[in-house]
């Protein structure tokens, strides 16, 4: 028998969000042989203790008797259990110096680690994530917070309200002034945010039609790759040539801006690509951005002037246009941002559902029998040793001699 444990999330600030509701541990259980599943006891989970006893899940509490360990979040590195496999996003392959020390305890502790950020179909889209819902939740608080700047509308906070149905009552009757809104993306995140804006009755354009003419209603624009990128001598845009290469392309962002009132970031962002503006086009008479809600949060990334994380009961800050220092927000000469890296926490019983589900269809099935090159491509470490496809983080963990070849 294998045992499979769900983990009591321990990152600050606290993740409510799970990797299996109740239902799906039951179905599991039900349908999935020669598997045990266990949750370990938590105070603060979107289900709780009880929810998961009801179903037939037994409630533990620690996950030493598990095989294998299930999260959402970083685990903290002084809960980490040796020889375990563990599941969850660990944000160390862009060597984020916040999870170093992370990284180096899984090694030291002999852990597999299997990272759900890698688990990417064969054409290189993710298998796993809570985009969607981060779209859903950052393109209402970007409206929400321009609402609350420019006192023409207000909306409820999203984490105040019981699921995703109830926050799509609170947009009966909405009437939003002749705004234009931006969306960048294309993947999950972008698909959230369109979500919204349908939900909100705003009225989609094409990238011309929105930067050519004003309107009398709200309307919003969806910028792909091909609208935000172009090669620096090509001025083409090839997707894969993009990924491999983005520091070859320039961005053509700039023209939408002096037609931009909010922008819904959610586009793709490494070190290599050209953010969406600079810091010295805010001065310009023809930035006339007002809100950003940076739905992707890379800090000083797509949006230069993200400058960190805020929490969700307070997730909005003035960027001033001039020192691009942090100010209140809804000051006359300050950009209001949105940055908020766990956007999903507000509907997290939806947005774990969400998640759950892709998880069985997808990845528990090879997970369990241990053979699929989807795990494998997905693994940082097995036993304490970097793969192959990870070994460049070897030496920012200071452990060469620890990899897998």
């Amino acid at each position: 028998m294998l045992t499979i444990g769900l983990i009591n999330e321990g990152k600050t600030p606290l993740d409510t969000r799970v990797a299996l509701t109740p239902a799906q541990c039951k179905w599991m259980v039900k349908n999935v042989p020669h598997v045990i599943l266990v949750v370990e006891q938590s105070a603060h989970r979107c289900f709780s203790n009880t929810e998961y006893e009801k179903a037939g899940i037994t409630v533990v509490t620690n996950l030493e008797q598990c095989d294998i360990i299930l999260g959402i979040k970083e685990v903290p590195y002084h809960n980490l259990i040796a020889h375990k496999t563990y599941l969850f996003f660990s944000h160390t392959i862009k060597k984020q110096p916040y999870n170093k020390k992370l990284l180096q305890t899984i090694l030291q502790k002999n852990i597999t680690l299997i990272d759900y950020e890698c688990l990417k179909h064969d054409d290189g889209q993710r298998v796993l994530g809570f985009g969607f819902f981060a779209g859903i939740v950052g393109a209402h608080n970007g409206m929400l917070y321009y609402g609350n700047r420019t006192n023409t509308f207000t909306l409820p906070r999203v984490y105040q309200q019981k699921d995703y149905r109830s926050l799509i009552h609170s947009y009966f009757g909405l009437k939003l002034p002749n705004i234009k809104i931006a969306v960048t993306g294309s993947g999950r995140v972008a698909h959230g945010i369109i979500e919204v804006m349908n939900l909100m009755g705003i009225h989609e354009l094409e990238p011309d039609d929105y930067i050519e003419r004003a309107y009398t209603y709200p309307v919003y624009t969806v910028l792909k790759g091909a609208d935000l990128y172009e090669h620096k001598v090509t001025k083409t845009y090839n997707r894969k040539q993009f990924h491999e290469d983005a520091a070859a392309y320039n961005c053509k962002f700039e023209k939408y801006i002096p037609h931009t009132d909010i922008l819904m970031n959610g586009v793709y962002w490494d070190a290599d690509v050209p953010p969406l503006f600079t810091a010295e086009m805010l001065t310009s008479k023809a930035f006339n951005i007002k809100t950003i809600s940076d739905i992707t949060d890379d800090a000083h990334g797509s949006i230069p002037i993200n400058l960190g994380d805020q929490t969700i009961e307070n997730p909005v800050y003035g960027v001033d246009k001039v020192t691009q220092q942090k100010t209140e927000p809804y000051l006359e000469n300050s950009i209001d941002i949105i940055a908020v890296g766990n956007l999903p926490n507000e509907l997290p019983r939806d947005a774990s559902r969400y998640f759950g589900e892709q998880l069985i269809k997808y990845v528990l099935e090879y997970v369990i029998s241990g053979s699929s090159t989807l795990i494998t491509n997905a693994t940082i470490a097995t036993k304490g040793k970097l793969t192959k496809d990870y070994e460049y983080l070897g030496e920012w963990v200071g452990l060469i001699n620890k990899i897998e070849m």
